[in-house]
């Protein structure tokens, strides 16, 4: 009878067992369905721990004008307008608390008599082993001073080209800054005479070369004040077809971020700009984003390219947009990008 007893209460127990088991089933069945209404709203798991930036179109702004205004006198490198920028970055930088790489936060080089001045801020990896490798996100703050005069303007003040990509590597410096989440080690990088010949990316790329520097990927910035017309992503990628970052880059941000234009290929703009003094150096992925898509802007190297013709809204998007595919970058486990040929 003592055995019966026990035996019943075995069967009970496995009952109750059974019923919540379908019990939770069901739950989960519900909830994958309700989760599937809700992904919108939901984080996506692939991006946990990327805190939002809500990049301020404010500052933006606010920065953008200091950078294009007449003062500056079109931030020619070696002249006491570009100096005032440099300051001003290394100003915006120290209050963030993004740390000098160098004893300061300049790289000095000759340019033609006068010096020129690279500026970089340090954001350390929090791994022991993934902190000696560095991604370097760069863009040239220098543009090409004053020019013959347009309406009694002489003064080519770079909106688009660079000061654009100059607010976007600060408003990064920023958050990384803040953030402290990135394993590997990052570079945010201001290149002058790139106007000059690429001769600041030349000079940091060799000198960081020479220093055994293990760098993974080279990300720079250049001319993303306005948006592309009729275009499926956001900005393309000089080289796409060097490396495999476009496809990595928006599958981190789980969005179509980075794309192709024929454009870019025809007129090899992957040489153009300081992305290749990187390449040259370290044979590693080493690439620029842009927006400009030769019909959405007309006043390349002109007077007229003025802070007001800026879409703030857009460059507010796009840098937020390139928050997860740089956090993505500075955390794998291994090195993903690659360059095609490997």
């Amino acid at each position: 009878m003592r055995d019966f007893f026990i035996f019943i209460t075995m069967i009970k127990i496995f009952i109750r067992t059974a019923s919540l088991g379908l019990l939770f089933l069901f739950s989960a069945c519900n909830l994958t369905q309700n989760s599937t209404k809700e992904k919108q709203i939901i984080a996506p798991t692939v991006n946990a721990g990327i805190t939002k930036a809500n990049i301020s179109e404010d500052v933006l702004k606010e920065e953008l004008d200091f950078l294009t205004s007449n003062d500056l006198k079109g931030r020619n490198t070696g002249s006491e307008g570009i100096e005032k920028a440099a300051a001003y970055i290394e100003g915006i930088l120290k209050k963030n608390k993004v740390k000098p790489y160098f004893e300061t936060y300049r790289d000095s080089f000759d340019v033609k008599g006068s010096t020129g001045y690279n500026i970089i801020g340090f954001v350390e990896g929090t791994d022991p082993v993934l902190k000696k490798e560095f991604l370097i996100i760069s863009a040239h703050y220098d543009h090409i001073g004053l020019v013959s005069p347009i309406a009694n303007d002489s003064i080519a003040n770079g909106a688009n080209d660079n000061a654009a990509g100059s607010v976007a590597v600060l408003e990064l410096a920023k958050y990384f800054g803040a953030a402290s989440k990135n394993k590997r080690s990052i570079l945010f990088v201001f290149l002058s005479a790139e106007e000059k010949g690429l001769l600041g990316s030349k000079h940091l790329a060799k000198r960081l070369k020479d220093e055994k520097l293990d760098l993974y990927v080279n990300f720079n910035i250049e001319m993303i004040g306005v948006p592309m017309v009729e275009k499926d992503h956001k900005a393309y990628l000089t080289g796409f077809e060097e490396s495999n970052l476009a496809e990595k880059f928006n599958e981190y941000s789980e969005e179509k971020v980075l794309g192709f234009l024929p454009k870019a290929k025809e007129f090899n703009l992957f040489m153009r700009s300081d992305n290749y003094s990187f390449y040259k150096e370290f044979n590693v992925p080493a690439q620029t984003i842009s927006s400009f898509d030769f019909t959405n802007y007309n006043y390349y190297h002109q007077v007229q390219d003025e802070a007001d013709k800026m879409d703030i809204p857009f460059m507010a998007d796009l840098i937020e947009s390139i928050i997860p595919g740089i956090y993505k970058m500075a955390n794998t486990p291994t090195k993903e990008i690659k360059l095609n040929k490997e």
